[in-house]
Order: structure tokens, then sequence, then C-alpha cells
């Protein structure tokens, strides 16, 4: 160790800033730079942490680094020989170097004691074996590259044979994690990693190995080496080629097929040819560094990503094949017309027609290929030509078996009608095509029996045998990952069983409530002719237009109701399971209360480390010894809680960490001192016998007892066993007893007579119960009189001003009853005098106590508060179930006691623990409210102050509280004194920074106390809790908040009763322990620029700092030297407590700007190399977290250990709780919707299903695994807009294991506001639109086996996609009816086929309104909901839930996400959306929501309004007002919801006055002229343009199919014209060719007009005037003639609207896709003004009804109710809010 005495600190960049250099800061956790100085820091007191640093020394044997001057190997290390042998950044080296440390400190501590590790090994010595397996950990990824490509790795390291060199393991492992630390944006990019590795380690075997360079003949030295070579010549060329690819990409606007992103650069590595082509050293010049647009160029790698929908299709066509055949069998079944289907598959010919699925099947096969070539072609190069051969091969087969299968079906059934009956040679001809099935069905039997023996599948496609290779090649393209992806047989099963049982219900439901009852009314419409035409006929025999009409609806529910059906077995299934996994059974106070003594044991049992609880060691004798107390546990066998009791040792354990927990609580303001006093477990000062439960499980049981001792008759047993058998009921009597006598003792003077007499008298009472004779000696009636005396007793001594009077007189009351009263036989002064219980000597016989009390001082707060339980226990009559009275605390405590009773692992002593680490990406969300915000008033007067205090009423008394006890005189004072409190009160209620950073750093208090109970001696807790009970507490916080842009400290808290803390008793080395095993970094990526801009938001970082010690801030620090270009860092700084300002850490330069792709991934990239630990939780920004369950983080990082089906988890899922609910109704909605998401829902992809992803939020990583395999997250521009899901693809496919537990709980908070909500689902619709483009869901689709398949897409895209087929549904339905309708097909099919009232159309609607109206969405809430809650409560939540429309809410986010996930597909468009994550209680403007939801929702419910208008008019049907209704029900519901949601969930939406202003604004907006600087919200023009953004960048295919759509638009023209009174009947084609006469009328009239006003409204007005005059009296002079001349009515004025404004919208809907071409000409300026024309009129529309409620009465006070129900159920004044009345100022 003596190497280590004078290391050098890191040397500071080069490149500093131009400001006053930041203090350099020797250390980050542990002090490795200078060993000696930091000689007493806690983290060196591990043996452990010197044994790993004492490895890293040994380089004096070492040659030294080449291009290095002044190597001194005495003062150096691995580290620094290999940074200057290299060329790695100083800082990069001195952050790996503890990274390293850490990791092998880590694992040493962990191994120690078990068997990995010899018992005699010292543990001041690094093990090799620790070394080896962190080796292996880190370069499994780099092995199975090399063995893939074929490679020997460069991995050189003795086996144990040949003796251990534990140095040399350490270089491989310090050599990559010095690579990926400095890889900067090439982290995303394993396998490049892999190749940049794999040459550095060549170059250093030959540097240790003291090779000779053959060229030179002098010693080898590497190939990249000097200052900072590895980033100039390594990083930035492929970093700058990147970078390229970005800037082509025009911000990823650009098609995917056009550029490269980070999986093509990676994807690259996989071939053998990057040896060949790149080189070592990199050569620049090679087609992989040229830019895009110039030759050479290499293009996309491994997969193409095309716009279109038929990714679907090809992504999972094992699926759609299955429900195309299927469909087709059963038709070809019901159309025979039997009952069921066995009964026609009887007959042979049945039994041949359903072979036609061969010629389907093979067809579809033919059509993959297709697609396959036609989407992949450009990755066919020179280099590529196999994958050319095999696109055409597949092809060429394909369409070979589809002839072949229709030649062999053709001349089965030649030869079956020549022969007349099925003879010997027909039956030949099919038994030739069964043989040719037979061979085409080989490659599905081959993988079935693969799927039954999954290990045989994984070792096939893990093998790199060229053999496998050559007989897989014609099934899938190679890759290195999607190999080996095969569950274990028994999770084969369970999910194999589920989609089984699943798709055997949907078949069954699809044949007799689908296709089968369409059959009749088909066959029916067939034999149907001459049926009379409103229209001109183009074609003839369009009876089976109408046939096809029918078919789609039913075809689209057909095809998408399996997600019906997923809902509700998953539904079923998951429910089932959190049966089984105990959850839900505390769901109350009331019901811990019940169980709180077996609560103790399961905290003991499942938090203590196993050593504590004397653990027996062995295999199956540990399994079978835990199951054993977890059943005791949870259902009392044994009573365990008496453990507790006879060994106060570990009871003191359960109190110290309960009322740890309970004082969390009183920080958070969640409860109130008086609710602390009763929940807390006070320690035992009083000699209290035993355990003092809180007074919540105490309360009544001390009357109930006196009760019966009253009532009953009986001797001492008879009582005694009745008052134990209420275990809560005996310690109320026992400590009330004991109690009073402390107290009494406590009271009277020592020494006094009145002391002794007190001393005898409870000893006289002792004997009598110790002989069994209490209730013969004394009279039981009497105790009721003795508790209330005693009572008063207790009172008096409570008030402040103490009556000495009635004190004394109160204890001579006592006295007579006790001594005098009480006993059955009374005795003689004599008799007591000799007793001891009167004074001894007559002149002592005046009045006793007179001169014998003393008081306890007012600073003595444990005696007061010992007198205030008794107090409390004495006087309990109520049930205290509503104790706490906040139901976030009872929900807190609800949970947490219920997850001790479930399944999880043993938690090891902190030592032990795997260390993990929080990583938070941050950009410039708030981290503290300020003072404006918090008073800031909007509109109705109301501030988010006054909101959060009415929202959070409890916690604000509850925070009043707590200032007046820490000095507050006055309410008034809290913005002076008491304003930090304030800000971090209001900012904790909200999604800030500073709520997530307070709930993260539980984890770090939560470890310290933990590690001080794991060394705590018995001495130790026995005098710490007394040590917390001499004084009550007080707490001793060195705070600091900004104040005049200085950091001032806070002054120390005053003693109080209810916060004494464990932190006291600690002995100092409990944050060595923690910050080994615990740190967080929040990655603030512009922090830097905001310090620079004296932001705010800098200084409240800053704080949260200072208050935190281990936070970490990593952000990107931009310095423009004074020569050169920008250069980037990225730097990690804290907080120094010793120097009390913010210093810096390390620096470490990038080769560029840090964002290439999307922002978050990048933010979490270059901030990850700070983390350290085995796992890395990810936590988003608007996450909290909570004391009680950091507590079970060790516990849930075991589960590493443990297997979760055949392997060990590498991400392990994390339950979550949705904290916005409260806030409106609209958050209930979401909330609800998220719980059941992140409960159920994941419970079931984790288990049967094995396809749970990463979804965003708490899930903890295997930190090793992932850092290897391109990090936590992907991150290339639009692709991965829904970064975090990727994550979870990439880990599936590189065969990682998701697990998912739901004993820990982490908070989230979600949007709470229509607009935020439907931004959010617009990023996720289109992040699943990107999702279904990408090459994860092509590869999952394909590499998984068949069932774990249908999960894949039914629980990722399949969800958005069958959501847009609901929608399409409903189009198609009305659209459908519209043309059967006004063609005249429908009152001619009317009479004869059934095609209106028959099951399969009812199946339809049905199936569509559940959706629609949320059902199946709500199915799994309700399920969730009674478990975890109640069936009662779950009904009940849900009835109201409906009455706050949240099926009008639901059916609305169906339009957004079928919107935006249908529009990314076809034109892209994605973008991250930020919400704003804000309370909402500001009204939303009418021109906002418009620009919002008009494209998604308004045009398309006015739209299907229209449709269904005429419709309504024009059937037949229709005159049945209850079938129309029926029918047409849900469709409207659909409408009215879609244009009504946005004003119904908008706070005010229905207020007259704001309704004016409103639509006056709209009228501003629409008429404000665009220009350069005009936005979007101020100019219409500006967002018209903006909205056609999509169609400007979106494909060739995208624009025809955009106008295909469009020309649905005319058929309404086409449709109605022939209604027209005018068209007197007529049929003819001449009738709609006059209608476009007339369009174009119209159209000319409106230029002419524009023209006329833009040349002299203003300078010739008369002129303009002259023309109107002349256009009008034309206009009425064609109406006299048409009305005189024809059969023209008024009517038709109406009627024609209906036909020309959708043909209106029609064409400028296709002159925007076209505007390249009309943008120059003078037409393009009349689509503007059309168009702008529309939009008033679309707005006039929308604006009506709302007007409408907003004018009738009693609308706004009822929105107001619904909106914000949820608030009034708990008492709030919502309504005065919105109207401003406020009665409680702050």
């Amino acid at each position: 160790m003596s190497r280590l005495r004078n290391r050098r600190p890191p040397a500071g960049s080069a490149a500093a800033s131009a400001e006053q250099p930041p203090v350099q800061a020797s250390y980050n956790i542990v002090p490795i730079q200078d060993v000696v100085m930091h000689g007493q820091h806690p983290s060196l007191r591990f043996p452990e942490v010197r044994a790993a640093v004492a490895a890293l020394v040994h380089v004096a044997d070492l040659p030294p680094p080449a291009l290095a001057r002044g190597w001194d190997s005495h003062r150096a290390d691995l580290f620094d020989w290999l940074g200057l042998t290299f060329g790695f950044q100083r800082h990069n080296v001195t952050n790996q170097r503890e990274h390293l440390v850490l990791l092998l400190a880590n694992a040493q501590l962990r191994a120690a004691g078990t068997l990995a590790l010899p018992r005699d090994h010292p543990p001041d010595v690094l093990h090799f074996s620790i070394a080896q397996d962190i080796r292996k950990k880190l370069l499994k990824n780099y092995d199975a590259w090399c063995a893939y490509l074929g490679q020997r790795p460069h991995v050189h390291v003795p086996r144990r044979s040949a003796g251990v060199d534990v140095r040399r393991e350490l270089l491989y492992t310090a050599l990559y994690l010095l690579i990926w630390g400095e890889a900067a944006n090439l982290r995303f990019m394993p396998e490049c990693l892999c190749y940049i590795f794999h040459y550095m380690a060549l170059d250093l075997n030959h540097v240790i190995d003291r090779s000779v360079d053959i060229e030179t003949g002098r010693p080898a030295i590497p190939a990249v080496c000097g200052e900072d070579a590895f980033l100039i010549r390594v990083v930035t060329p492929i970093y700058t080629a990147l970078a390229a690819e970005v800037k082509a990409s025009q911000n990823g606007t650009k098609p995917h097929s056009a550029w490269r992103n980070y999986d093509d650069v990676n994807e690259y590595f996989w071939s053998r040819r990057v040896f060949k082509r790149l080189q070592w050293p990199l050569d620049t010049s090679r087609g992989f560094f040229v830019p895009p647009s110039k030759p050479g160029r290499i293009g996309k790698t491994g997969f193409v990503e095309q716009r279109s929908f038929w990714n679907i299709y090809r992504s999972f066509d094992r699926l759609w094949v299955m429900l195309i055949l299927f469909f087709q069998a059963a038709m070809i079944v019901a159309w025979d017309g039997r009952a069921y289907p066995w009964q026609s598959l009887r007959f042979q010919d049945i039994q041949v027609r359903v072979l036609s699925v061969f010629i389907t099947w093979a067809g579809l096969r033919f059509m993959q290929a297709l697609l396959d070539a036609g989407t992949q072609y450009s990755l066919v190069s020179r280099e590529t030509k196999r994958i050319a051969v095999r696109m055409v091969l597949k092809a060429f087969v394909a369409a070979g078996w589809t002839i072949t299968f229709s030649v062999l079906y053709v001349r089965m059934w030649d030869q079956r009608w020549r022969d007349r009956r099925w003879s010997f040679a027909a039956n030949t001809r099919v038994l030739n095509f069964l043989e040719a099935a037979a061979v085409f069905i080989i490659p599905q039997v081959l993988a079935l029996a693969l799927f039954i023996l999954p290990w045989i599948r994984n070792f096939t496609e893990k093998t790199n045998w060229r053999i496998l290779y050559v007989l897989t090649w014609w099934f899938q393209t190679r890759t290195f990952v999607g190999r080996g992806l095969r569950e274990g047989l028994i999770d084969n099963i369970k999910y194999s069983t589920f989609w089984i049982f699943l798709l055997a219900a949907k078949f069954s439901f699809s044949y007799f409530l689908q296709i089968k009852p369409m059959v009749a009314p088909t066959k029916t419409i067939f034999t149907l002719h001459d049926i009379r035409r409103n229209w001109f006929e183009f074609m003839p025999h369009t009876e089976r237009l109408a046939v096809i009409i029918l078919w789609v609806p039913v075809v689209l529910i057909y095809l998408m109701d399996i997600q019906i059906w997923y809902a509700v077995f998953s539904s079923l299934y998951g429910a089932l399971i959190g049966l089984f996994s105990h959850l839900g059974e505390i769901r109350s106070v009331g019901q811990l209360r019940l169980r709180f003594q077996f609560f103790a044991s399961a905290m003991q049992f499942n938090l203590m480390p196993e050593e504590r609880l004397d653990r027996v060691h062995g295999g199956i004798r540990i399994k079978l010894y835990d199951a054993i107390h977890r059943l005791k546990l949870r259902y009392g066998f044994g009573r365990p809680y008496r453990k507790i009791e006879a060994n106060q040792v570990e009871a003191k354990r359960f109190a110290l960490i309960w009322n740890e927990i309970i004082q969390t609580f009183r920080e958070e303001d969640i409860v109130s001192d008086k609710e602390v006093e009763l929940l807390e477990l006070p320690p035992v000062v009083w000699k209290i016998r035993v355990v003092r439960w809180p007074c919540l499980l105490l309360n009544n049981e001390l009357l109930l007892a006196l009760g019966q001792a009253k009532e009953l008759v009986a001797d001492d047993k008879t009582h005694w066993s009745r008052i134990s058998s209420i275990e809560y009921r005996r310690c109320a009597v026992i400590e009330a007893y004991d109690s009073i006598r402390q107290l009494l003792l406590e009271i009277i003077e020592e020494r006094s007579v009145e002391h002794i007499i007190i001393n005898q008298l409870f000893l006289a009472f002792d004997n009598a119960m110790v002989d069994g004779k209490f209730s013969e000696e004394y009279r039981l009636n009497l105790l009721p009189k003795i508790h209330s005396s005693v009572i008063t007793l207790v009172e008096l001594l409570l008030k402040a001003d103490k009556d000495q009077t009635k004190i004394v007189n109160t204890l001579q009351t006592l006295y007579v009853l006790a001594v005098h009263d009480f006993p059955q036989n009374r005795k003689d002064i004599e008799q007591l005098r000799r007793e001891g219980l009167a004074p001894s000597r007559p002149t002592e016989s005046g009045l006793l106590f007179e001169d014998a009390i003393t008081y306890p001082g007012e600073n003595d707060l444990s005696f007061y508060k010992q007198v205030r339980r008794l107090h409390t226990i004495l006087t309990s009559r109520d049930s205290m179930n509503d104790i706490p009275r906040n139901p976030e605390a009872r929900r807190r405590i609800s949970f947490f006691s219920n997850s001790l009773f479930m399944n999880m692992p043993r938690a090891p002593t902190v030592e032990k623990m795997l260390a993990f680490s929080v990583l938070t990406p941050y950009y410039n969300e708030d981290v503290l409210y300020n003072k404006d915000q918090l008073r800031r008033e909007n509109e109705d007067g109301i501030s988010i102050l006054y909101y959060l205090q009415k929202i959070y009423e409890d916690d604000w008394g509850n925070f009043l509280e707590r200032m007046r006890r820490e000095g507050m005189v006055k309410d008034e004072d809290i913005w002076a004194g008491k304003f930090q409190e304030l800000r971090l009160w209001a900012s904790y209620r909200g999604q800030t920074l500073a709520r997530t950073v307070r709930g993260m750093m539980y984890y770090y208090r939560a470890l310290k106390m933990l590690a001080f109970l794991d060394t705590a001696s018995e001495i130790d807790i026995t005098e710490g809790t007394k040590r917390l009970a001499t004084f009550g507490s007080v707490r001793h916080e060195n705070d600091v908040y900004p104040m005049n842009n200085g950091l001032q400290q806070r002054p120390q808290r005053r003693l109080s009763r209810g916060a004494s803390t464990v932190s006291q008793l600690f002995k100092g080395m409990e944050d060595g322990a923690a910050l080994m095993k615990y740190t967080y970094v929040v990655a603030c990526q512009i922090y830097g620029n905001q310090k620079k801009g004296k932001d705010q938001r800098a200084e409240d970082i800053l704080a949260l700092m200072k208050k935190n010690e281990a936070l970490r801030v990593a952000y990107v620090d931009e310095v423009r030297p004074e020569m050169g270009d920008m250069q980037y860092y990225s730097v990690l700084v804290k907080f120094d407590q010793a120097l009390q300002k913010e210093v810096e850490i390390y620096r470490i330069r990038l080769p560029g700007p840090l964002k290439l792709g999307e922002g978050k991934p990048e933010n979490q990239n270059h901030a990850i190399i700070f983390t350290r630990g085995d796992a890395v939780q990810t936590i988003d920004m608007n996450q909290d977290n909570y004391f009680e369950e950091a507590l079970k983080m060790r516990n849930l990082l075991e589960q590493y250990s443990y297997n979760h089906g055949s392997q060990k988890p590498t991400l392990l899922g994390v339950r979550e709780h949705v904290f916005t609910g409260s806030v409106s109704s609209l958050a209930w909605f979401m909330s609800a919707q998220e719980t059941s998401f992140v409960t159920l829902g994941q419970r079931v992809l984790a288990n049967p299903l094995k396809v749970r992803m990463h979804y965003g939020h708490p899930d903890v990583f295997d930190r090793l695994w992932f850092l290897t395999r391109g990090g936590l997250s992907k991150a290339s521009r639009v692709i991965n807009i829904s970064e975090d899901i990727f994550a979870g693809f990439n880990c599936t496919l590189r065969g990682g294991n998701v697990s998912h537990h739901e004993y820990i709980q982490v908070g989230k908070g979600r949007d709470v506001g229509l607009n935020q909500i439907s931004m959010f689902e617009a990023k996720v619709s289109s992040g699943n639109g990107e999702q279904t483009l990408s090459r994860d869901i092509y590869r999952l689709g394909h590499r998984v086996d068949f069932f774990r398949m249908l999960s894949v897409f039914y629980t990722t895209i399949g969800f958005y996609f069958n959501t847009m087929l609901v929608v399409l549904t409903v189009y198609t339905f009305t659209w459908g009816r519209l043309y059967l309708a006004l063609s005249g097909l429908e009152a001619g099919i009317q009479g004869s086929a059934n095609a209106t009232n028959n099951k399969a159309l009812g199946a339809v609607l049905n199936q569509q309104f559940v959706i629609q109206l949320g059902i199946f969405t709500a199915l799994p809430m309700i399920l969730e909901n009674s478990l975890e809650l109640g069936f009662l409560p779950a009904v009940w939540d849900f009835f109201t839930m409906q009455m706050n429309f949240s099926s009008v809410f639901y059916t609305f986010s169906m339009g957004t996400k079928s919107h935006y996930y249908g529009r990314t597909i076809l034109h892209g468009g994605a973008k991250y959306r930020a919400t704003g994550r804000g309370f909402v209680v500001q009204h939303k403007s009418f021109a906002e929501n418009y620009r919002l939801y008009a494209r998604s929702h308004f045009i398309k419910a006015i739209e299907l309004g229209i449709i269904l208008t005429v419709y309504a008019v024009h059937s037949v049907i229709a005159r049945n007002t209850l079938v129309y209704i029926v029918m047409m029900l849900s469709s409207w519901f659909l409408v009215v919801s879609w244009i009504m949601a946005p004003f119904a969930f908008n706070p005010s939406g229905f207020d007259w006055l704001k309704t004016v202003y409103d639509f006056e604004d709209f009228m501003t907006w629409i008429w404000f002229p665009g220009g350069i600087f005009s936005k979007a919200e101020h100019s219409w023009e500006v967002w018209w343009y903006e909205e056609q953004d999509h169609l400007r960048t979106t494909g060739l295919w995208g624009k025809i199919l955009e106008i295909v759509l469009d020309l649905r638009y005319f058929f309404f023209q086409y449709g109605v014209v022939y209604q027209l009174k005018i068209a007197d009947g007529s049929r003819s084609i001449a009738v709609y060719l006059l209608s476009w006469i007339c369009v174009a009328v119209i159209f000319g009239v409106f230029v002419l007009m524009s023209y006329t006003r833009d040349q002299y409204a203003a300078k010739q007005h008369l002129y303009y005037r002259v023309v109107q005059c002349a256009i009008i009296s034309l206009g009425v002079l064609v109406l006299i003639l048409f009305v005189e001349l024809t059969e023209f009515q008024i009517i038709d004025i109406f009627t024609g609207l209906l036909a020309f404004i959708p043909t209106g919208w029609g064409l400028i809907s296709i002159a925007q896709v076209i505007r390249p071409f009309i943008e120059s000409t003078v037409v393009w300026g009349s689509v503007i003004s059309v168009a702008r024309l529309y939009e008033i009129l679309l707005g006039v529309i929308v604006m009506a009804p709302v007007a409408l409620l907003s004018w009738l009465p009693g609308f706004q006070e009822m929105q107001t109710r619904v909106l914000f129900n949820e608030g009034f159920s708990r008492g709030l004044q919502i309504s005065r809010i919105l109207a401003g009345k406020k009665t409680n100022v702050a």
C-alpha cells in the first residue's frame, strides 16, 4: 500500500473554461487518490477495498508506456499504465479506476463466507476468482461475438493448472472499461466496442508479452497511442460517420431506408468482412466512413425499415396465416349449412374443399417472399449476393408450391366430377395432394418438434457450426441477436396452454357468432337480381358488392377480436396469479391491526439478514425452513410474534424500523404529530414487561378488559385466559398497569413515605396476582372507578398549568380507593402500617401527597410522551380505523405490511448485498417551485399553492403544525422564515426533480439504517433505544436553500416529540457502507448552461446536492477554446461538505455534440459511465419513492441469484403506484388504466407469457450485462422515439430474461389534463408506429416460437393496430350502410335477406362497442381492484367512473391512438411531445383544443355525423327507429365523444362567458395573417402548413394512399345528387356530370369574389358592390328558373350542401398532397382561402353544441362536479376554486 501514498490527483482538462475553474474533488466515492490522507474514510474500513486498490498497483515489471513522459512505476497503477499506453483521457482513467475498485470490493464482500472463497482467504487480498468472474461477465458478449464470427478471442488468460495471473485478468477488464468509458455515443453499438476491444486486446498482449515489431525490429507498441489518441483516432472517426448520417436524415424526417442509424452501424460489425474492410487502426478512407450522397458509401446493414402497413403482416406472418386459413376453412364448412362443423366434415366433399387452404398458404408464402424482396432489396450489394439469391429462390419456390397445389386441387375435382363420385382414381389424386402437403409442412413439423424440445433449438441456434448455418440459411437470415430464444419446457407448457384455451374460445365464437350467421344472408343476396338502383351503375351485378360491404366489418372484427379475448384471459389469469401471490390480503389499517403481531415477525424475517435469525445453512433444508416460517407468518401457526416478545433485542430492532417509517411519514406531512404517537412503537423506558404496540392497536382494549372484570365473576385464571386470548388486550392491561405504577413513582419524591406506600401497594397487587388470588382479595367491580380517577390524574398532569391541589386530591382519592375500598377485607390503620400502606407514625398521619409531589420539567419530553400514551390507552373508545386520516398514508402502510407476507428473497447484510445505482435523466423541468410559480394566479384567480392546499388539505394542516413546532409563530410568517420549507412542501406534491431526488435518496437513508442494524450489538440496540427515549427527539439537519443568490444555512430544528430517528445512534461507519452500495446520478444535461445563465434551476439543483450527500450530477459542458471548435465534456460534480461548495470530480471529453439520436437515451448514455454497482435502476423525472419500500431493495436485488424460468433474470420489473390519481376524474381514469397495466398486465406478461419488456420507469437492470450490450435504451432518431421499450426488445433478443416483482413499488406521476394525456398518447402511439417498422419487432416476430409471438404482438403493436381496426370497423360499417341506402340495394335486399338483424352483425356491433367504451380496458381494472381493494369497492369505483363519463374518455383516447398510430406508419412524423406534467386547473381555449384535435377527432367525427345523418334520411330501416338506434348507437356515441370530450373535460368548459371569449379568440386566430415569425398558436395559416408536414416528408406510396383515401369524400356527391328532387328520379350519368359543373361554378364564383375583393374592395368599393349585386341577382334568377322549369325544391339546397361540402374538403385534401406541384400556381391561393372557410365552418359545427350547453343553466356546475369528482369525495372545494372564491389565503 505504500505505493498509494502519493498518488497524483487527476489532472484537469487542457481545454478549461474561460470562467474560474471549479475546485477539483480528490475523489468521488472512495478516496483512491490518497489512501493515507483519507485513511479514516468510512469506505476504507473495508479490507476488501484496500485489497482491490492493492491489486491494481503491480506495474513495476510492465514495459513503460511508449510515448509517456516521466513514467514512474512506483506512483502508478494498471489504469495509469493503460491510459498512457493507449492514449485514454486521464479523467476516464480515474473514473474507471474507482469503478473497478468498487466492483472488485463489493464482489469480494459478497463472496466472503460462501463457497466462492476459501474460508482462510484473507479479506485484504483480492482473490483471483473475483477478478475472473467480473472479467468473464464483462467480456461474455465479446466472446460470443468472436465465436459468431469465427474469430479467436484475444483474451489470453492462463488456465488454473498453469498458474493464476490476476493482473492479466484485471488488465483485460480495465481495458474494456476504459474503452467503454470513453466511447461516448459508440456505447449504443456493443459489437463496435467488441471490434475495438478485439484489436486493442491484441496490442495489449503484444506489449505485455514484450513482442517485437517485425517491421521495425523494436518492441511492439499499440497501433493507437499518444495523448487522447483513443478519442481522436478511434471514437471520433466513427462518431463523425454517425453524425454525417444523422445530418443527412434531416432530423429523422427522411425515410429510414435512406440513412444509417445506430443499429445499422453496429450490425456492420456482425460480418466477417468488417476485419478486411475497416482494418486496424481504422482506415477512414473506407466506404464505412464515406458520408451520404457520395459514391462508395456503405448503405443499410441487416435490415431496412420501410414505411408500410405491410410490416405488420411481414413481421407476424404466422399470425395472419393462422387467421386467414381458419377463416377460409370456417367459410367452407359453414357454407355447407349444417348446425355443427363436425357434421359437415363427415363428408368428403367438404374435407377436400378444406384442403384448398394449402393453396392459400402457399400464396401467402409467395406474398411474404415478395414483401421481403420489396422491402429489403437495398441490402443487396456485391458483398451480399447471397441475400439476393435467397430472396429470388424463396419467391420462386413459393410460387411453385402455389402452382403445384392449384394443379393438384383442380385435378382432384376434375377426376371427382368425371367419375361423379370419389372413386379410387379420385382418392389417389387426393392422396397425391396430401403427400405434397406433407412435404410442404415439414418445416412446421420440425418447428413443432423443436418447440417441444426447446434446449435442442437453443443449442442449434447458438452453436456456430457452419453445417448448421448452411441448414438454416434457407429459413432465416443469420444474425448475431435473436438466437436461442426458446424458454424452458415448463414455461412453454404454461404460455402454450394459455394461448390454446384462448384460441379455442376465439375460434368457437368466430365460427358460431360471426361467420356462420352471415352465410344464409350471403346466399340469399347472391340469388337476388333486378334490384332497382337509385343511381347510374358503372358495372352490372353490384349485388356482390353488397355482400362485400356486409362482410367487411365482420372480417375486421374477426381479425382483431383476439385482443378482446386476450384482455379477458389475461385479466382472469393475472387476478389468479395475484391471488396466489397474496396480493391484497391486507387492504386497510383495520386488517393490519388483526395481523400486526405477525407483521412484526414478518419484518424481522424478511428485512433482517439471515445471520440475525440463526439461519440453518443447507439447500432443501433452507427452502423448507423458509416455507414453514412463511406459513406461520401468514396464518399465525405457532404464534411467531411470541419470539419477538421473548427476544427484546429483536423487538427493539422492529421498533426502530417501524418508528423510522412513521417518522418519514411525518417528515412528508402525511401524518400529524398526534398520529405519530398513535402509530409509533415507543421504546421501553418505564420497565414495561410487554411489547408496547402502537396505540392504534390498543384502542378500547383496556375498557373492554375493565368491563369484563366488572361483570364476570370468576377466578384469576379465567379472567386472565380471557384477557390473554386477545394479544392486544393482554398487552394493554399489562402496559397500563406498569405505566400507572411508574407514573406514580415518577411524580412522588423518592424516599418519601408516599413513595414507600406506592411501592408496597403495587407489591401487594403483584403478590396477589402471583398467588392467583387477586379476584378473591380485591373488588374488581371498583376497577372502573379507579380507572376514572387515574384518567383525572393523567389529564391534570398533561395541563400546562398544573393545579397542585387537584392533583393532591386526586392522589388521595386514589389512595382511599386502593387501600380502603378496593380490598375485599377492610384493614384497620395498624394493619395498614404493618404492611407499609400507611404512615408508620401518628405524626405523619396528616394529608398524604401534600408535600411529596414533584413534576418533571417541560424539557423532559420522554416523560410527557409516556403520559400522553398512557392517557390514550386509558381513554380510547373508538376503533381508530380512520388513523391515519390521510389516504396516502393508509395506502402505504397497507401495501408495505401486505408485501412482507408475500414471497421475497431473504435480505443479506448491507455489506453482502449487490451494489446498485439509480439514474435519472433531467433536461429543463421544474426542480423546485419558485415564489412566482406558487403565487401566480390563473384567469380564475387560482394559484398552484392554493390548489395544493385544497387538494392536499390534510398535508397542509400537518405542514403548518410542523412549522409551528419548528418556531413559526403566525401562518403569515411562512413566506419569510419558512419559505424554503414551503417550496419543498409544494414541490414534493408536484412532478418535480426535488420530489424524485427525495424519493431516491430514501435508498441511501435506508441503507445507512440497515447497515447500523446489521453491525449493532445487543448493547448498542438496548442503550440506543434508551438514548432515543431520554429525549423526545432532535434532528440536526444542515439543510441549505438559495436566498439572495447565496446559500444560507437552515437553523437547527428545535426539540420535538416526533422526530427521533435511528441516525442519532449511528457509529460513523454507516455512510461508508451506504456509499459503497448506492450511488444516485442525475443526468442534468444542460446544467452547465443553466449555471452560466444564472438559471434558478441551477441554484435549486445545487441545493439538492448539498442536502443529499450521495447525489451526483452529470452534465454536458460546452467549452469554446480561444482557437478551434466548440468542445464538449461529460462532467460529474458533487457538493463537498468539507469545502461547502460544488466540486468537479470527472471531466471526460466527448467527440462532439451529445445528441445524435433521441434526447433522453443520449442523456442517459453520457451519464451511465458515472454509475456504479452491479445493478442500475432507471427512474424518470416524474417519479417518487418511499422509505419503507427502499428497505426492501436488498431483497429485490437478491432476485438476480434465483432462476426465473430457465435462467436468472437480467432485468427486474418493479411495480408502480400512480400518485396523481386524486387530482381529477381524468387523472383517476388515467391512473386506473396505468395501474392495471403496471400490476396485472405486467404480471401476466412476465408469467406465464414470458414477454415482459421494459416500459420506462423503475425497472432494475443487470448493469454489467446491459453496459456490454448497448445500454439501457436505444437512441436512433425517430425509429426509437419510444426508447425504453427497445431496451426490453434488446434484452429479449440477446437472450436476457425479464421478471416482474410486486412486493416493492415505486411512485409515478402521470399527466392529469386531457391535452397532456392526449399528447402523451400521441407520443406513445407514434412510437408504436415506429416500432412496427423496426428490426426488433421483425426479429421478435420471427425468432420466438408461435405462441410467444402471439404474446409479443398482442402486448405491443397489436394493441394499437387493433384499436385502429376498431375505428376502421366503424368507418366501413357506416360507409357500407350509406352505400346500401343510397344505391337502393338496402331496400332491395331488406325483405329477402335478413342482413340487418342477424347474429353476426350483432356480434360485430357488440364487440366494437365493448372496445369503444373501454370495457375491455376496464376489465383488468375491476379485477385488480377487486384483488387489492375488495370486490364491492372495485364495482363501486367502476360505476363511479362510468357516471363520470369514463367511457367518453376511453372512446376519445381510442381515436387518439388510432390516428397517430396509423399516420405514423403511413407518413411518419413521430416526435417527442412535452406534456408539461403540471397541474391542470386552467381553462383551455377553444382555439387550442381545435389545433390539437381538429385532424385527429373533429374532422372524423363530423364526417361520421354527416354519414349517419344522410343514412337516417335515406335508409329504409331508419323508419324502424329502434333498429336504427341499435345499429347506430355506438357510432353516434363515438361522434359525440370525439367532439365533446375536449370540452367536457376542460375546466370551465361550459362557462358561457368563456365560450363567447373563446369563439372571438378562435376567429382572431383564423384571420391572423401568417408570416415568417408567426407561430401556430397565433395564426391559422401557420398551423395549417404545420399540419401538412407529414405529407411533405412521406413517400410516394404514402401520397398515393392518402389520395385514394380522400376520394371517399366524392362519394357523398355521387350518392346524394341522385336523391335531389331536381333529378326527378333520373339515373343518368348526366346528373352526376352536371353536379360537377355546379361545383365548378361555385368555385368560380368564389374565385371571382376573392379577386374582386382584393382588387376593388379597398379603393373602388362601388365596383366591388356591383359585382356582388350581379352575382346575387344571377343566383336568384337561376333559383327562380329551377323552381319554374324543373322539379327543384328548396330542400334541394340543404341536400346539395351535404353533397358538395364533402367534395370541397376532398379537393382541399388532395391539393395538400400535391402541394409541390400547385404551390407556385394561382390555384394555391384559392385553396388556402377555401380551406380557411372550411375551418371556420368546422369550428362553428364543433362550437355549436358547446355554446348550447353553456347557455343552458346547470351544465357548468354538473361538468365541474364530474371533472373534479374525486376531489369532491375527499371534501375539496373545487367549485369555490373554479369560481375564484378563496376562503383561505396563504
